[in-house]
């Protein structure tokens, strides 16, 4: 859960007006209220999911994610951001989308409401799922900053709700941790429980901070029963370095994949914002932080991981915009993106689509050349850039899949490509920068949005797939990292490669779509 700017109350409930659901800022979803089936890649849930006319009822957002995998189902549980909040009522409840492959998905509603203004849930946030015998724990954050709450309570808090079919909740109102001494009551909140092999016990993470001193660390409780409601502090199993000096660490996951040991978490206020990762032989640690401990950039938030048994999965969202334009500014939530995670040799992750994602895309498209400035030769599906220069195409419409490879002819410079171009100068681009070893997407203003580090090499062959649906937009480059972006106006505008002081070469370029 976000510690930000949306939570007070003067800017949570800051918009009761409606807006349009129209193709720009919004995906997907049934208006008859209910369940639905969702076809989207990146989905966001239904409007009027309960039906009527209540405001609150209208669109809304994915906010932070928490997977659970059984009887080959993903039960994707997720905070729902409403559009429209009504003053005095609470927000975040957690709704669930169901999926087998992660392409197609089935929204199945609100699953744990918010409480009222007197309880400490009035804000839900993030937390976790686990299976005890026959009952499942759902540990989530309580979040209430009414200053009457506070007057006796913490802002935040670790609640739970149990259920027998994953389907009805029921909270358990007696149950509450609270940051124990030494620690931060205003941010104590996300808490990841798993079942811990090497200590036979059960762990639960909890991101927050030492009081005094305000470091940000995961502090790590056990208990041998969940049942019994006694979890026992341990101290932080990770503590943020002098050097990160994070502010949070929100939304922890601890996995094992191979012979390694994983913590995931994300951080929203330093130089590299978005989900980063440690590595460790042990869940002990020590925890080892790779030289691009990033797999995706800014606009991808919250990841948290599920597994298959076979594959694992990375579940962030990216923000939307405010306004829902490409000029506006990032805000707290969106639409869900999912990655599938992939291991080097060497113990370090990397990121593609998923294969299910990839399979929807069986339709060849013709590419049709509309413009060219500079020195650009064509031949075929091929494409060479030099110096200062572009080529664009025709719109590729609302969700498309474009395949190529590529090779930068020099360290300097950058290349790449473009989209929302609408005939002026000013277009969003995703741009590749050698001397600076980044992917980098700006928008047409020419503000970074978001970036990746990413080493480039002269002459060196690179495997690309951009995955777009609406505006949403995922490129993917050789099995190892990502960047999404958020790019409006995309489906109806071209799109096109551009090279700046770079020798671009574009091979093999292909757009498909779904059936």
């Amino acid at each position: 859960m976000k510690n930000r700017s949306i939570i007070t109350l003067s800017i949570a409930f800051f918009s009761l007006m409606s807006c349009s659901q129209n193709d720009d800022s919004f995906i997907g979803g049934s208006i008859s209220g209910g369940e639905s089936e969702i076809s989207n890649i990146y989905p966001v849930p239904p409007s009027q999911w309960m039906g009527g006319t209540d405001p609150y009822y209208s669109e809304g957002y994915t906010g932070d994610i928490m997977p659970y995998f059984e009887n080959g189902q993903f039960h994707i549980f997720f905070l729902h951001d409403a559009l429209n909040k009504s003053p005095g009522k609470g927000f975040h409840d957690i709704h669930e989308f169901e999926s087998s492959d992660l392409a197609t998905f089935s929204y199945k509603g609100k699953m744990i409401p918010y409480g009222n203004a007197n309880e400490a849930d009035f804000a839900v946030g993030t937390g976790s799922v686990v299976k005890v015998g026959s009952m499942y724990y759902f540990y989530y954050t309580g979040h209430n900053e009414m200053p009457a709450f506070m007057q006796s309570n913490a802002r935040e808090s670790v609640l739970c709700a149990t259920s027998t079919d994953l389907k009805t909740w029921k909270k358990n109102t007696a149950f509450k941790i609270t940051a124990p001494a030494g620690y931060y009551n205003f941010d104590f909140r996300d808490p990841h429980v798993f079942y811990n092999d090497e200590l036979q016990k059960y762990s639960m993470l909890v991101s927050t901070q030492t009081e005094p001193g305000r470091k940000a660390v995961l502090l790590h409780f056990t208990s041998t029963d969940p049942a019994s409601g006694k979890w026992d502090v341990q101290g932080p199993i990770y503590t943020t370095t002098a050097e990160d000096n994070y502010l949070m660490m929100e939304c922890a996951d601890v996995f094992k994949m191979g012979n390694y040991w994983y913590l995931l978490f994300s951080e929203n206020w330093g130089q590299s914002k978005g989900t980063h990762y440690r590595m460790a032989s042990s869940i002990n640690g020590p925890w080892i932080k790779p030289e691009n401990d990033r797999f995706d950039g800014e606009y991808f938030y919250a990841a948290k991981t599920a597994s298959d048994g076979n594959k694992r999965y990375a579940f962030g969202w990216s923000p939307r915009k405010l306004p829902e334009n490409d000029g506006g500014n990032k805000e707290w939530a969106g639409n869900m993106v999912i990655h599938e995670l992939t291991q080097g040799t060497d113990g370090k992750l990397g990121i593609k689509a998923p294969e299910s994602v990839k399979n929807l895309f069986t339709e060849n498209t013709v590419i049709t050349l509309d413009n060219k400035v500079g020195d650009v030769t064509v031949s075929n599906a091929n494409y060479t850039l030099s110096g200062d220069a572009k080529a664009t195409f025709k719109s590729i419409g609302k969700k498309a899949k474009i395949n190529a490879k590529f090779t930068l002819g020099n360290t300097t410079g950058s290349a790449g490509f473009m989209f929302y171009v609408d005939g002026t100068e000013n277009y969003y681009k995703i741009a590749f920068e050698p001397s600076n070893n980044l992917i980098v997407g700006y928008n047409s203003q020419l503000r970074t949005e978001t970036k990746i580090p990413f080493n480039f090499e002269s002459s060196v062959s690179y495997t690309i797939e951009i995955i777009t649906e609406g505006s949403v937009c995922v490129l993917y480059i050789d099995g190892k990292v990502a960047l999404s972006n958020r790019i409006y106006g995309r489906d109806k505008t071209n799109w096109g490669i551009f090279s700046n002081d770079q020798n671009f070469t574009i091979s093999n370029l292909e757009v498909k779509k779904t059936k």
